[in-house]
């Protein structure tokens, strides 16, 4: 089977795989191409409540595969970067679920999730200084959001990998799991956040990214959605609540 980005959705949780298992699932052009409008499919699908972001086996992404990438370097890495983007851009939560290696592009595309639950003994690297690239500054800056200055520099300037225990110290991941408990944790917590509120979670994704032009939108959204309403009837009532809000087709 040629290299390729898979999906499904079930219980309101669609999953994307990175599927080059001969090359640990390192992405092709043809894959970094093909995830904007895969995510744009998902994005305005109505069922779809948050999104996993995994590699096939026991490997999330090793990177770009340089022997689709001998062009333009430019051009590369302009793929990448509008993979990246889209994905940062996805309106409802994403959860990058990472095993083994997550390095060089697979780092670019877990630093562009939300949420980021790596299994004990990944791996984790940003090697742009081991090809002599100029490392994008859209992807620099989001990883300084998530790391600091400090340790970005020292992922960047080296090359070096990381272990998920400094990952995790760092703010580079969210959780860290046992061997063979990602699976069941990431399930777990994907149905917490598919039950929850999509306006909160929306509002918060736009503010927490820094956008700060959307406060009256939000404010009218939550004035006609019903969602606090139901929210409040539902703790006082102890039920599970029925949000209604969804996250508009096109974004």
């Amino acid at each position: 089977m040629e290299p390729q980005l898979q999906h499904r959705v079930t219980d309101s949780v669609a999953t994307v795989v990175i599927r080059h298992p001969e090359k640990r699932n390192a992405m092709t052009a043809a894959m970094w191409r093909s995830l904007p409008p895969l995510l744009d499919e998902l994005a305005g699908a109505p069922a779809v409540r948050a999104l996993v972001l995994t590699g096939e086996g026991g490997t999330f992404c090793a990177g770009a595969d340089i022997s689709t990438l001998q062009g333009s370097p430019e051009e590369a890495q302009g793929l990448a970067v509008r993979a990246e983007e889209a994905l940062a851009a996805f309106p409802k939560p994403t959860l990058a679920a990472i095993r083994g290696h997550c390095v060089g592009g697979g780092a670019q595309l877990a630093a562009a999730c939300d949420l980021r639950f790596a299994e004990e003994g990944a791996l984790f690297g940003v090697t742009p200084a081991k090809l002599g690239i100029v490392y994008p500054a859209s992807s620099t800056r989001r990883l300084v959001s998530l790391v600091g200055p400090a340790t970005a520099k020292y992922l960047l300037f080296s090359g070096e990998l990381v272990d998920a225990q400094r990952a995790l110290r760092t703010g580079l991941v969210d959780e860290v799991l046992s061997e063979g408990e990602l699976g069941k944790r990431v399930a777990e917590f994907t149905r917490v956040l598919a039950s929850r509120s999509q306006l909160t979670q929306a509002a918060a994704k736009e503010f927490a990214d820094g956008r700060t032009d959307r406060d009256a939108h939000w404010a009218g959204q939550a004035r006609g959605s019903g969602d606090t309403a139901e929210g409040v009837a539902a703790f006082l009532e102890r039920r599970q609540p029925r949000f209604g809000w969804s996250v508009p087709a096109s974004g």
